[in-house]
């Protein structure tokens, strides 16, 4: 199997954030894989509720909340880790990253992958960010849009102008030329609409009711930092490349200041995939229900091998097609 030879080099394992799930998600690798089994089935011990049924049976409704979303995508990525270490062991191969990185709530899988968190923890940490963040949201409003085909420079006059209707920023720099803004209603709906105005390709709303990496999250965030400050993490075994600076992390120290305003600050992912690439990763494999980063990485980075599931002979549920969600496209 090609993949198998591919973890020969040096390799990064990157994992999808919120926007990734879909109703049957996770499904086949329950039915392939022990591993995978074995992580859904702690999953659901440890929260109390069938969280596997709600991956691969939905409703969908429930999936998408975000109370539910973030602990099962990262169930979901974990179990897929764990699938592909089973699928290389029986290959006499071995998943070694050089380097891990997850976009938003993903940077939680890639602290579990890099023993900085234990699953179980991990689990009940990300539940309570979702918990958090649908708070603040229901507190302070706001959404989320993709901007497609404009440069860093407009779209910053762009969003400065639609600050004189409230608060709105950036939230994702996923590639060159596409990029996510986010915030109050009014002011970003003024920043949709300048973006167009400036010759942006293509703007459209995500589907999620919330502000993230925007000040509106600022109580989840104090929220979150107390509950971090008393958890014990462990220092990474392999180095995390942090959302909000695009640095490696390699001490405790440097994974508690990049959480303790993870909620409310930028995303840089393009900062992200060049740290990667400069640590000597050739070859990213995508660890988690789908593939948009696959395809963010490959416009950041277009001599990057990009890998997923079903290269390594694993099954790759697809989601249903529908209105734009944070992981599609823009973020």
């Amino acid at each position: 199997m090609a993949a198998i030879g591919a973890l020969e080099g040096k390799v990064a394992l990157v994992f999808p954030g919120q926007g990734s799930q879909f109703v049957g998600m996770g499904q086949g690798l329950y039915e392939v894989s022990a591993a995978a089994r074995r992580v859904f089935d702690h999953a659901d011990d440890e929260l109390g509720f069938s969280l596997s049924r709600l991956c691969f049976q939905g409703p969908a409704e429930e999936l998408d909340d975000t109370v539910n979303a973030q602990p099962a995508i990262l169930a979901v990525s974990t179990a897929s880790l764990a699938a592909i270490k089973e699928r290389a062991a029986a290959d006499g191969a071995e998943v070694a990253p050089v380097v891990v990185a997850g976009h938003s709530l993903g940077e939680f899988s890639a602290l579990v992958a890099a023993g900085v968190l234990d699953f179980p923890t991990a689990l009940r940490l990300v539940r309570e960010r979702g918990r958090y963040m649908k708070e603040a949201g229901d507190e302070r409003p706001g959404g989320m849009a993709a901007v497609i085909g404009l440069d860093e420079e407009t779209l910053g006059r762009v969003v400065a102008e639609a600050e004189g209707t409230g608060i709105v920023g950036v939230a994702n720099a996923n590639c060159p030329g596409q990029t996510v803004i986010s915030g109050e209603l009014a002011a970003l709906l003024r920043a949709m609409e300048l973006a167009k105005e400036r010759g942006a390709r293509r703007v459209a709303r995500l589907g999620i009711g919330i502000a993230s990496h925007s000040p509106l999250m600022a109580r989840a965030s104090a929220q979150l930092g107390e509950l971090l400050a008393r958890l014990p993490l462990r220092p990474p075994q392999v180095p995390v490349v942090a959302n909000v600076t695009g640095r490696a992390m390699v001490t405790v120290e440097e994974v508690r200041q990049e959480l303790a305003h993870h909620v409310e600050r930028p995303v840089n992912w393009t900062r992200s995939v060049v740290e990667m690439v400069n640590a000597g990763a050739g070859t990213f494999i995508e660890v988690g229900p789908g593939q948009v980063l696959s395809g963010l990485i490959k416009r950041a980075h277009r001599e990057a091998t990009t890998l997923g599931l079903g290269d390594f002979g694993l099954p790759t549920e697809r989601a249903a097609t529908g209105a734009p969600k944070a992981g599609d496209g823009g973020r």
